[in-house]
């Protein structure tokens, strides 16, 4: 069985190519297609999404638990895959079915039909992807090697074939062939540990947990997805690809502040599990500060550069995701916020049902936000409805943990951390005047990052940003 310490590795060098690959990929494709043709790609991979959000329900948690639980057992393994596949196959069907009748019904869809036909393909391409149970069976080894390796014929590809505007086609389906290049080797390797049998398929044990975690991917989704297609129905695709260009963006780096914040999961998981609560506690509070140390530094990097990480990024055409890019910003510190809470805290605690009520609450704001400002602001309402919808989120999980836990909100760090970094914004529109786009967002970026060690240094001296360093230059020297 591989080591705790290589799943981290090849885990972390998962993560890093996730989001390594789009960063070489985007900037090209961006400027070759144009805002309109990645909109209408946007959009309708939106859409195809959501039919595999339907598809997938909640195999990718139910299926990765419940793999693991008799991996040492081929023949209880054999019956849970067999079970798991064959449900998710039915699920599957039934939504690329579905998708084909909307390219006839819905008059919106008519003029992407050859895209959403390429989409009916992903769909049945992606069931059989079934990452679920290489996680289950932690070979996350093999799973970062496939993934780099079929990246990499994918940049390959988009370098070669998307030359032109009139290449949107291509390059979505490109997208769609790498799903259907990892659903292959995937069905070849799964050989290994599985075998499919029909003779024994019983599905009916799996349904409730399979539709449950569904249901709360779903209503996750309504707060972080839905945008896209509800812009791209009652606007267009040029609006579209404003705000995903903003968004992308956005998500790499909060992909990365992501990693910063779960450093100490393991370590305040093992402590609660021993009843060391005041531990535990502290350790939520280093973590929050930690988030804002960083955080908030980076927003203002954010709301100062916008306009030449966009331009840097997407390229000519692509001003009106500035502001949208500037609106989504705060989101670090919420989304951050909400993170801890509800993986740090609420996941380790339990709290299952107040998980759920947050994604609940969230989708209505979301859904209810959309209807009433999108149709008017467009891309500019869909990034308000986003930051609204997660705050909403973050204010119900912490009204759960403070009923649970004698936690209280570090407001008092969080505004002596803003106020110590103010100075930082005059600092950095000093270098507007340079000319080169690069040049200048390549000096904000190294005197934010200086300016937020020298104030942790001479200010906050409670060790917070030195504890997150230590700790990942222990799991990075360990892993190697």
């Amino acid at each position: 069985m591989p080591s705790i310490k290589k799943n981290f590795f090849y885990n972390g060098l998962l993560t890093v190519a996730n989001y390594l690959f789009p960063l070489i990929t985007y900037p090209y494709v961006s400027r070759v297609l144009g805002v309109s043709n990645i909109g209408i790609c946007n959009f309708v991979d939106s859409i195809v999404n959501y039919f595999i959000l339907f598809s997938m329900m909640g195999v990718a948690i139910v299926g990765v638990r419940e793999i693991a639980a008799v991996r040492e057992d081929r023949e209880a393994r054999n019956r849970v895959f067999s079970d798991l596949i064959a449900l998710n196959g039915l699920t599957s069907g039934l939504a690329a079915v579905a998708l084909a009748a909307a390219i006839f019904v819905v008059p919106a869809l008519a003029e992407y039909r050859s895209l959403l036909w390429i989409g009916v393909v992903k769909i049945l391409a992606n069931f059989l992807c079934m990452d679920w149970l290489f996680q289950g069976m932690e070979e996350f080894k093999y799973i970062t090697n496939r993934t780099i390796l079929v990246k990499f014929l994918y940049v390959a590809g988009v370098f070669l074939l998307v030359r032109k505007p009139e290449d949107y086609p291509v390059y979505y389906l490109l997208l769609t062939l790498m799903v259907v290049l990892n659903a292959g080797i995937n069905l070849s390797y799964a050989r290994r540990f599985v075998s499919f049998r029909k003779q024994e398929v019983d599905w009916a044990r799996h349904v409730r947990p399979f539709f449950t975690m569904g249901l709360y991917m779903f209503l996750t989704s309504m707060y972080t997805t839905f945008n896209v297609t509800y812009l791209g129905f009652v606007s267009d695709t040029v609006q579209v690809g404003y705000y995903t260009s903003a968004t992308k963006v956005f998500s790499m780096v909060i992909a990365l502040f992501t990693a910063f914040t779960t450093v100490m999961l393991p370590r305040m998981s093992a402590v609660l599990s021993e009843g060391r609560k005041d531990e535990f506690l502290g350790l939520v509070s280093k973590t929050f500060r930690i988030l804002f140390i960083v955080g908030v530094p980076v927003i203002l990097l954010l709301l100062v550069g916008a306009g030449d990480v966009i331009r840097i990024l997407s390229g000519k055409g692509y001003e009106g995701a500035v502001v949208p890019m500037r609106i989504v910003a705060p989101l670090i510190l919420v989304i951050g916020m909400e993170q801890i809470l509800v993986v740090q805290v609420m996941m380790p605690m339990k709290m299952d049902r107040a998980v759920f009520v947050n994604s609940a609450v969230g989708a209505g704001v979301g859904i209810l936000l959309n209807l009433l400002l999108v149709r008017f602001m467009l891309a500019q309402g869909s990034a308000i409805v986003w930051v609204v919808s997660e705050l909403s989120v973050f204010l119900c999980a912490w009204i759960a943990v403070s009923r649970n836990l004698s936690l209280r909100f570090p407001l008092g760090d969080l505004v002596r951390v803003i106020v110590f970094h103010l100075p930082l914004v005059p600092l950095l529109l000093l270098f507007l005047p340079v000319g080169n786009a690069f040049l200048r967002l390549g000096c904000q970026g190294a005197v934010t990052g200086l300016y937020m060690l020298v104030v942790n240094l001479l200010f906050f001296k409670d060790g917070a940003l030195a504890l997150w360093i230590r700790s990942i230059w222990r799991k990075v020297f360990a892993s190697c």
